[in-house]
């Protein structure tokens, strides 16, 4: 008897939890209607009520404020990671000498962590934080967009998520997607220029860190593998999942894509890891400016570990360590 029952007690426990964590979001879910709801009206008077165009440029309103808030998170990520980067020439005499004990070498890292004021795990978690404000974003655009209201605002105004579903631009539905192909019209050809523009999009994103922004030591081994086999794994996925996505939440992506080349662009020609092609541009930049690279890289590694750093006396390129 207790065979059958176990399935469904699992159901019902698997129910509860989905219910609790969606009631956890529910704060962001009405933060993020609040800010496409608010973005609508302003737009609508211009565009037309009810207007494709309207709701379109809400969405991109929506992804480009929610972006822009969460600009210290990215900087604090940036800056974990350069920091762990820097230390990684310490960490490889640390993994030569003491690589076959375990223990004394988990042991010498802590130190070696604590020294330098490094935290290995302060770079995961503003990803985390961002991952709630993700999920809060597609939930809401793509229930939306498939005319159910998600987050307060548009519970309370749910002629919003309607005026959204029925919303049609270049005569493509926002809640249409492009699968089923048949009948092919001008849903699926919007649909599949967005899939692909965003594809190609995340592929030169991924292509200009690796060629512009990675030490020669970081493009061998295990995590150059991996990072060439995500170049063409996850187009791949974008290409394959796009195709039963509302076009609604395709234009957040897309939006959301082009924000993040346009960062990583930002970070690459500004603040570039030393010991990479983008680091000896930046440092010819920097002397034809009459500026000392060196005593700007001092600067801003004590800015990241809040201690007095030195800059480089010799004239001997810097590099990660």
């Amino acid at each position: 008897m207790t065979s059958w029952l176990t399935p469904l007690l699992l159901f019902g426990i698997g129910d509860s939890i989905l219910g609790f964590l969606d009631a956890l979001m529910t704060p962001l879910y009405a933060a993020v209607s609040g800010i496409l709801a608010g973005a609508y009206r302003l737009l609508s008077p211009v565009f037309g009520e009810g207007s494709g165009l309207s709701w379109t440029l809400g969405i991109v309103g929506l992804t480009v404020a929610i972006r822009t808030l969460l600009i210290p998170l990215f900087v604090k990520q940036i800056n974990s990671a350069r920091n762990m980067q820097l230390i990684q020439p310490k960490v490889k005499l640390l993994q030569d000498k003491y690589g076959a004990d375990r223990e004394r070498l988990g042991q010498e890292m802590m130190k070696l962590y604590q020294s330098e004021g490094v935290n290995p795990m302060a770079s995961c978690f503003p990803l985390l934080l961002q991952m709630p404000i993700f999920i809060a974003l597609f939930n809401v655009l793509n229930a939306a967009a498939r005319g159910t209201p998600k987050g307060y605002f548009f519970e309370q105004a749910p002629e919003l998520a309607t005026s959204m579903a029925q919303a049609s631009l270049f005569g493509a539905r926002l809640a249409g997607t492009a699968f089923p192909f048949v009948p092919f019209g001008a849903t699926q050809v919007l649909a599949l220029l967005l899939i692909a523009g965003m594809t190609g999009i995340l592929f030169v994103t991924q292509l200009q860190l690796m060629s512009k922004n990675m030490p020669p030591e970081a493009l061998t081994g295990p995590f150059a593998q991996q990072q060439k086999m995500m170049l063409y794994l996850f187009p791949v996925i974008y290409a394959v999942t796009g195709v039963s996505i509302p076009i609604g939440v395709l234009v957040y992506w897309m939006t959301s894509n082009l924000w993040t080349l346009a960062q990583q662009y930002y970070i690459i020609h500004n603040n570039p890891t030393p010991n990479t092609p983008a680091y000896i541009d930046w440092e010819e930049r920097m002397k034809a400016k009459g500026l000392d690279p060196r005593v700007i890289e001092a600067q801003r590694l004590a800015k990241r570990t809040g201690r007095k750093v030195q800059p480089a006396t010799t004239d001997a390129q810097p590099t990660a360590g």
